[in-house]
């Protein structure tokens, strides 16, 4: 069961405010808060069916954009709807979808309006259709606004009640060495020359000219950001992703990322939704190195329930191209969470790229350098960021997993293929935490390098679009790449749900057996039901014995989950297995 913080969400409220705001202004501010909190705590609808435990190994969560299957002359979220719900439901609980709000740039990244549904993607009663048969989770990109919103229109106008909204800096600031520490994500300009009603303005954009972010120096701004998340859960929304959550506060002659002010905006955020909404999870967007990222879960019990594994891909990516699990599985060794209440959300693919930032301080430069090397020889790019020093460096890989994984112009077979992507995908289901699997990861595509030419984009290499009247014979035909990649997956997800060991919060032992071989024991929250996972992320077998006993497997012989095969467990309690390439081996004592 979740556990609860040792102070009342008012308590943190008011000192949360206090830190933030001064101690003159946090009662007003606090009584608007939670006047806002109770009102909508009382006239909410109830939550979905999903709710009685948090968490559990039956959540697998598929992140998608609104219009990723389209058809003529119907809503994509409506023909979304139909396709989630012929395929995945009743295997898959969870849709992430991607903003579907209006949007001006960055494919959805750039809101125009937090409260609308697009109307080109479809209304918020198609977004509520979906989350009749799944759990949803919506984005709250809070970061920053479109150049063409309401709002910040109405700061170019220089409107009173808009003047304080976001950050302006003023000229001689610009040229100082004040902003030499700010850390970038992307190599494009901070500030942003604007022309308002009051005359020319820099403005602050962390990601691009028309993305502007937000002055969480203006606690009017965070009273918006809180009745956002407020109708997002009034519209459905179980899981809320804080997007770029990491550079919300700006202090001009700081880094600007990972500041106290921000983890204190997340912490008052929680604790508004843990009065409102208290079966809302929060999970944090921070893709940076490993313990910064998992700063984000505070004390356990204060800020977000989940993060992102951000090393995962990169390290996945790494073991299966080298053969060699040792550096994924020495980190995996050292995984743990503050609390039962909080895990990680595990994936490896997105509608972003491979960061690599977050394997910094694991892998080596050179071995990173492999990682970059190997994408661009299997057709992808790769995308920089400016350094403090105005030096630029690898920011993150854009191409699908699956060409990562295997060059599409290198002749191997086909069913090769499959078997190393299933093996990378099998990783991140074996771990604790919560699995997100990328659209295009479940539905065996390829990079998109036309899409590339058309949008000048990088990131567009794995997000292209799906015509339906093409997905579903693709899918139905048993030689397309499709179909070999989606129904195997969608089997290792249905049988991972029927494990409890694969619970969020189960214990996981990493097990260093060989260095081609991943190896995890995990449990259920109650210590029982163990399922021994034996990845082989080589290309060759290998052969391993181990102590049943110890590995708390204490049966005559243990099943494959995956397979079915059986094992015989000597006597003496000796257990040896022969471990194909790629292959994968889920060994549990309970028949299936």
């Amino acid at each position: 069961m979740p556990i609860a913080s040792k102070t009342s969400p008012s308590a943190r409220i008011a000192d949360h405010l206090a830190f933030l705001y001064g101690a003159k202004r946090a009662p007003a501010l606090q009584a608007r808060i939670e006047r806002m909190a109770v009102d909508f705590h009382h006239h909410r609808r109830p939550p979905g069916p999903f709710t009685a435990e948090r968490l559990t190994e039956r959540d697998v969560v598929l992140i998608t954009y609104a219009d990723q299957v389209t058809e003529p002359g119907r809503p994509p979220l409506r023909t979304l709807a139909e396709v989630l719900e012929t395929y995945i439901r009743g295997v898959v609980t969870g849709v992430h979808l991607l903003p579907f709000f209006p949007s001006s740039s960055d494919d959805g990244f750039s809101v125009m309006d937090y409260t609308m549904v697009d109307p080109d993607l479809g209304d918020w009663e198609d977004v509520e259709r979906i989350g009749q048969g799944f759990r949803l989770m919506f984005d709250a990109v809070i970061n920053h606004i479109s150049a063409q919103s309401d709002w910040f229109q109405r700061f170019l106008a220089s409107d009173p009640a808009f003047s304080d909204f976001f950050i302006v800096v003023e000229p001689g600031a610009a040229t100082s060495t004040d902003l030499s520490r700010v850390v970038r994500p992307r190599a494009l300009p901070l500030l942003t020359p604007v022309q308002t009603a009051s005359g020319e303005r820099l403005v602050w954009t962390t990601f691009s000219a028309d993305q502007i972010d937000l002055n969480y120096a203006h606690p009017e701004v965070l009273l918006q950001v809180i009745e956002t998340l407020l109708l997002y859960v009034e519209k459905g929304a179980e899981i809320i992703r804080l997007d770029a959550i990491a550079y919300l506060w700006k202090e001009i002659g700081t880094s600007c990322i990972h500041l106290e002010e921000t983890h204190r905006v997340v912490k008052l955020l929680r604790a508004a939704l843990d009065i409102a909404a208290p079966h809302v999870i929060l999970i944090t967007e921070t893709n940076v190195p490993h313990a910064e990222n998992v700063s984000y879960f505070g004390d356990g019990a204060d800020e977000a329930q989940m993060v992102y594994q951000f090393p995962l891909p990169p390290l996945t990516l790494h073991a299966i191209t080298t053969g060699d699990a040792s550096r994924l599985s020495r980190w995996a060794a050292g995984l743990s969470t503050p609390s039962e209440s909080t895990t990680f959300f595990n994936f490896l693919a997105s509608h972003d790229g491979i960061g690599v930032r977050p394997a910094e301080g694991i892998l080596t430069p050179a071995e990173m350098q492999a990682l970059v090397e190997r994408t661009v020889a299997h057709g992808g790019y790769v995308s920089c960021k400016t350094n403090p020093d105005g030096s630029e460096s690898v920011y993150e890989l854009n191409i699908s997993y699956f060409d990562a994984l295997s060059n599409p112009t290198g002749g191997e077979p086909l069913e090769l293929q499959v078997r190393r992507f299933l093996a990378s995908q099998a990783i991140m289901l074996s771990l604790a935490g919560v699995p997100g699997v990328y659209v295009h990861s479940l539905f065996g595509s390829r990079s998109d390098r036309s899409g590339v030419a058309q949008t000048g984009r990088r990131r567009t290499i794995n997000r292209q679009k799906f015509q339906r009247d093409e997905l579903a014979p693709a899918l139905a035909d048993p030689t397309s790449l499709r179909h070999r990649v989606f129904y195997p997956y969608l089997d290792l997800i249905r049988k991972r749900t029927t494990q409890r060991a694969f619970h969020p919060n189960g214990p996981q032992h990493v097990l260093d057996v060989h260095p081609a071989l991943f190896v995890l024991l995990r449990t259920a929250p109650d210590g029982r039901t163990p399922v021994l996972c034996i990845i082989n992320v080589s290309d060759a077998p290998q052969r391993s014995a181990f102590d049943a006993r110890a590995v708390e497997l204490s049966g005559e012989h243990v099943t494959d989950i995956v397979s079915g095969a059986t094992f015989p467990v000597e006597p003496g309690g000796n257990l040896t297995v022969e471990v194909a390439p790629y292959q994968v081996l889920w060994l549990t004592e309970v028949d299936t």
